[in-house]
């Protein structure tokens, strides 16, 4: 049986960078919840708070932070090949 992560994706409605992300949770059917960060100041300090970043996309899969775009760093956090 396959472990279901807990994955946020903090982000912009005008990021490319996340709208890719998104569609490489839905290719491969990882259930994720969007974090808009451009809407709720409070989901924006969260974000900064535990990546120290700014820029997004900002990745959290089971509490571990990814910073960007960095499929080789998601896959493994999520335990695919």
């Amino acid at each position: 049986m396959k472990k279901e992560h807990k994955v946020l994706l903090y982000r912009t409605s005008t990021c490319i960078w996340c709208h890719k992300t998104e569609e490489f949770f839905k290719e491969h059917k990882v259930k994720f919840t969007n974090v808009w960060v451009d809407k709720d100041q409070k989901a924006a300090h969260d974000m900064i708070k535990k990546s120290g970043q700014m820029g997004v996309p900002v990745i959290d899969i089971d509490g571990q932070i990814i910073i960007g775009y960095d499929v080789s760093s998601i896959k493994k956090a999520l335990g695919m090949k």
